[in-house]
């Protein structure tokens, strides 16, 4: 269907619909005779629209910035007091001028390069440098969706990598943020994963457990150690991810110096907006020489 404008219909047609010997060339191409045909090849009759859309006349580009505007000063702002893992943030105004409105980062030293990319490797090396500094871990990733996606995707590695076949159960500590354990569930049913939900100080590990989950500080806002816990899992080959606070890290113990096999967690406390729900630069760090980790000390 062709976007009907208010006006310069040729400049949509050459720079928004493809020109009427590239619809003909791709037609030919895959068998059909047009644009109809091809429809009512692929799309099911009975999940189309019998009549045509109800669409109001196409906007300029600043009329419909400026409906967006509109639209967005309906939002309501409201003092926060969930914590959970999203916390109010204040990014001093030296940072913003002298990193992220740096021009270093991403203007050309020269016309014809486009130096955003090096910039951004930059950006991202210096970021991934400050993770593995406050994890105590080896080695980091370039950044997930936010924490909850980022546990999800270390409960899948810790599966991959256990060695016990046989090993279905992941235990979650109750005290890990609720919207993470909702994506452990979504994550663990398909893969036939069992997810074991309970008290981190009264679980008892077996050979049918591969891999466990920690919240550091817990979801309560409370500090714990988990020498105990952690020697448990050890002794029973059960590796080991814990969600860390990376504000808190300046202060604690890097679970990367007790034991962690992979540490997740989110970037969002170092500035980022909570932005309507994200996504708030998750973090991923696994543990290089999981059989040589040394005992808990």
């Amino acid at each position: 269907m062709q976007i009907k404008a208010n006006h310069s219909d040729d400049f949509v047609n050459r720079h928004i619909s493809p020109m009427a010997h590239d619809t003909k060339a791709m037609l030919k191409t895959v068998g059909v005779s047009n644009i109809d045909q091809l429809i009512d090849e692929t799309i099911p009759a009975h999940i189309r629209l019998k009549q045509r859309m109800q669409l109001p006349e196409a906007l300029t580009e600043n009329e419909l910035l400026l409906l967006l505007k509109q639209v967005s000063d309906q939002n309501k702002l409201y003092r926060n007091y969930l914590g959970q893992g999203y916390y109010g943030t204040h990014t001093p105004g030296v940072i913003l001028r002298n990193i992220f409105e740096n021009p270093g980062w991403y203007t050309a030293y020269t016309p014809y390069q486009a130096e955003i990319a090096q910039g951004r490797l930059e950006a991202l090396l210096n970021y991934q440098t400050m993770i593995i500094d406050l994890t105590g871990m080896e080695i980091a990733n370039a950044s997930l969706l936010d924490e909850a996606t980022a546990a999800g995707e270390a409960m899948h590695m810790l599966y991959a990598e256990a060695k016990n076949e046989s090993a279905k159960k992941f235990f979650v500590s109750h005290l890990c943020f609720p919207q993470t354990i909702d994506v452990l569930k979504t994550r663990t049913a398909p893969i036939g994963v069992e997810l074991v939900i309970g008290d981190y100080e009264s679980v008892v590990f077996d050979d049918t457990y591969f891999g466990a989950l920690i919240q550091y500080p817990a979801g309560n806002g409370s500090v714990y150690d988990y020498k105990e816990f952690m020697a448990k899992a050890l002794e029973k080959k059960v590796m080991v991810a814990v969600a860390a606070d990376l504000l808190s890290l300046t202060l604690l113990t890097p679970p990367g110096e007790w034991g962690a096999d992979v540490v997740v967690g989110s970037a969002q406390r170092f500035g980022v907006p909570m932005g309507y729900g994200g996504p708030h630069a998750g973090f991923l760090l696994p543990e290089m020489h999981t059989k040589d980790k040394c005992q808990v000390v």
